[in-house]
């Protein structure tokens, strides 16, 4: 049972803000060295990403919505 209907553009930019914020914290906590201008391109980057795949989406829902509203359906009963 979905309870929203999935949005994979909404995915990739989360991820890519996780991504970011993994970074930022490895390096807050000694793990690693990164410096402080590699979250900006990962998050603008991820967005944009995710802009791109969030219009594919829209596109292709857009389409399978129109193309089933034109086909006849037939009632097997």
């Amino acid at each position: 049972m979905l309870l929203h209907e999935f949005r994979p553009g909404r995915l990739v930019a989360g991820v890519s803000v996780l991504g970011a914020a993994v970074v930022c914290a490895g390096d807050a906590g000694g793990l690693w060295r990164a410096p402080w201008f590699v979250a900006i391109p990962a998050v603008v980057g991820g967005l944009c990403l995710g802009g791109v795949v969030g219009m594919i989406d829209g596109t292709v829902r857009r389409r399978r919505r129109s193309r089933g509203a034109e086909r006849p359906r037939t009632d097997p009963a």
